[in-house]
């Protein structure tokens, strides 16, 4: 090695400022690709090229196409949410759908949008189109949530945020396929005027029962997904360890009005948490539009990069910091109560 070498830029690198920077260079890279060529043609070794870097080194940053092109959606969803000031239900209503129709491609827009590829890739592979309806059950269940308590009563809203989405899922659809079609505008004042749906709880299915106990209970503090920041589990409440096919169990955690803390885990996570990651980039993005963050539910969720069964429940009750009651199979978010 030459002086000029020692004193060079790259040289004064820490491994970890180096692998930072090789996972800007693949990003930016792959976005170039994918925008250019489309997910199906885009190619690992052409993003290497354009990052100037070994096929290997993208390799290190991501298992695969896949996790990439997720990767590069969800860098895209803006870092900083809004600070929404909506006071009802259907005020937030409003606000969620003019934020989501103001993310829509135009029929101006030359090029076609990174995400024009994504429902098919959802399409394409059982393990991911199941783990997708789970996550937008998730995205439904907080939202009807927040609706709830925004409209101060007892009234299951649940439902109503499910058709809320459907309708600006399809419109999304729409808006890729025919760019142009229709005035987005009423789009936002339909989901305005949504009808109130009849919705009632539905009791759990509970195959399990909690079972009391005495322990230390001691979590790291991880990246809370839904809020965007560091966060750790507080000393009274219930932790969820959920697999991605078990995601609904957060609605039964969360009316026993105490925070929540979820965990989630998956058989793939190579695959299938980089869709966890836009799925909840995406929610916090729509939610802080649609209600002030006073009005989300008490939860935090978080991913666990380790193998686990997508059919995995487990429910811990903390008090005082110490776990208290903890239970595991179907229902125990419920029987955790």
């Amino acid at each position: 090695m030459d002086d000029d070498d020692i004193f060079s830029p790259m040289a004064r690198l820490t491994r970890a400022e180096t692998q930072v920077r090789n996972r800007a260079a693949v990003l930016a890279a792959a976005r170039a690709e994918f925008a250019e060529r489309g997910f199906r043609d885009a190619k690992i070794d052409a993003i290497a090229e354009r990052a100037e870097l070994t096929r290997g080194a993208v390799y290190s940053n991501f298992p695969g196409k896949r996790a990439l092109y997720l990767a590069v959606l969800t860098d895209d969803v803006p870092a900083v949410p809004a600070t929404a000031t909506t006071t009802t239900p259907r005020e937030a209503l409003g606000a969620l759908a003019r934020a989501w129709i103001a993310r829509l491609p135009l029929a101006t827009d030359d090029a076609a949008p990174l995400a024009t590829d994504f429902m098919a890739e959802v399409v394409a592979d059982p393990s991911t189109r199941a783990a997708f309806a789970q996550l937008k059950q998730l995205d439904a269940i907080v939202l009807g949530l927040t609706l709830e308590r925004l409209g101060h009563d007892d009234h299951r809203q649940v439902r109503l945020a499910e058709l809320a989405l459907t309708v600006l899922h399809g419109a999304s659809q729409l808006a890729a396929a025919a760019p142009g079609f229709g005035e987005p505008f009423n789009v936002v004042r339909a989901v305005e005027q949504l009808p109130d749906i009849v919705d009632t709880r539905i009791p759990p299915q509970v195959t399990t029962v909690a079972q009391a106990t005495d322990e230390p209970w001691a979590q790291p503090s991880t990246l809370d997904l839904l809020h965007g920041v560091r966060a750790e589990a507080p000393p009274d409440g219930i932790v969820a360890i959920l697999g991605l096919h078990r995601l609904t169990a957060i609605e039964h955690a969360l009316r026993g009005g105490l925070p929540v803390t979820a965990t989630l885990v998956t058989d793939t996570p190579d695959e299938l948490l980089p869709l966890v990651r836009l799925s909840l980039a995406e929610l916090r993005h729509d939610l802080s539009h649609a209600a002030p963050p006073a009005a989300w539910p008490d939860l935090r969720i978080s991913c666990d990069p380790e193998p686990a069964p997508d059919t995995t429940e487990i429910a811990l009750r903390l008090a005082g910091g110490r776990i208290v009651a903890r239970a595991s199979g179907w229902g125990a978010c419920a029987a955790i109560l």
